[in-house]
């Protein structure tokens, strides 16, 4: 979703950081100490990948693609890696011919699309080799001034069992199998509060949520650039709301005006928010019905920053404070 420039960025940006928590569990001590007061980009078992965040807190990734230069959307709302086909073009990349005939096409969202191959994928420390990535022609290939060339998806995230923290701007990407992560008892003594995610049937990455009591999911997408609930489930439960400025972007060229409405007990799995405004819309059928799932709303980028969110595809858990 893209927004109205004029309307607020991710709120106070916060320059000074502290060690990824993430990563107290499993480094020495000694390695510990190297990094102390600084951000961490080694870890055994792991590559890491930087990331910044675009004015309309969208979050890119610089990468290279067939050696060279691109910037990725970091988007946890898409299956796949999905290149801009002129971009594609300029790096070699090309739809796939009779060598993979049987996946010369996938279909999201409706539209059928073609399947492309790059010979190499590259992430700061992380090299993700030879990758198939769909091609699609795309309307909006820059975010605020940066150029973006497509979209960085669950398919690898979740393969390479990543961890995404959204405060430190960092991505971890595990490489050695035999590594344990488990973040749960350095979450608790840094008063984060641990919410299981869930892969829908469709590959929907999902949270539970509820507002006044009713329960619902939340479709976590690092590529929403607020987080925004669903018009009907909001009235539902009796939220009010008022008109914005705002418009939000969906896939198929979905446009929709975006309401504003104060939410003061939203819960994210035992995680109470602190009572703020958020978004609203007629969230489009695409995103409502994921496989079984009934989606009420999309978590983005704004809480999930805010909130200090690490995603760890490890143990399929969100952690925030």
């Amino acid at each position: 979703m893209t927004d109205d420039p004029n309307d607020e960025t991710m709120s106070k940006r916060v320059r000074h950081f502290r060690i990824v928590l993430a990563v107290l569990v499993i480094i020495s001590s000694s390695t510990a100490a190297s990094v102390k007061g600084s951000r961490p980009t080694q870890l055994n078992g792991y590559k890491a990948a930087r990331v910044h965040y675009s004015p309309l807190n969208k979050m890119i990734m610089s990468v290279r693609i067939n050696g060279q230069r691109a910037n990725l959307l970091v988007d946890t709302g898409s299956n796949q890696v999905i290149l801009d086909a002129a971009s594609a073009e300029s790096f070699g990349v090309r739809p796939s011919q009779r060598d993979l005939r049987y996946l010369q096409y996938t279909r999201i969202n409706g539209q059928l699309l073609p399947v492309g191959f790059a010979q190499s994928l590259i992430a700061g420390s992380m090299n993700f080799g030879s990758t198939l990535v769909t091609l699609r022609d795309s309307s909006h290939s820059y975010i605020g001034d940066t150029r973006v060339d497509g979209v960085f998806g669950l398919d690898l995230l979740a393969r390479y069992k990543a961890v995404i923290n959204c405060r430190t701007k960092l991505i971890f990407f595990k490489v050695d199998q035999t590594r344990q992560m488990d973040l749960s008892s350095v979450a608790s003594a840094e008063k984060f509060t641990k919410i299981p995610l869930q892969r829908e049937a469709n590959g929907a990455l999902t949270v539970p949520c509820s507002i006044h009591g009713q329960p619902a999911r939340l479709l976590v997408d690092t590529g929403a650039f607020i987080t925004i609930f669903h018009e009907a489930f909001l009235k539902s439960v009796g939220v009010p709301v008022e008109a914005t400025r705002v418009s939000a972007h969906f896939a198929r060229g979905t446009s929709r005006k975006v309401s504003a409405g104060q939410i003061n007990d939203l819960k994210i799995g035992g995680f109470k928010t602190p009572p703020a405004k958020f978004g609203v819309t007629a969230l489009p059928n695409f995103t409502l019905l994921q496989s079984s799932a009934r989606i009420s709303g999309i978590l983005g980028m704004d809480t999930l920053y805010n909130r200090h969110a690490i995603i760890d595809f490890d143990s399929m858990n969100l952690f925030l404070k």
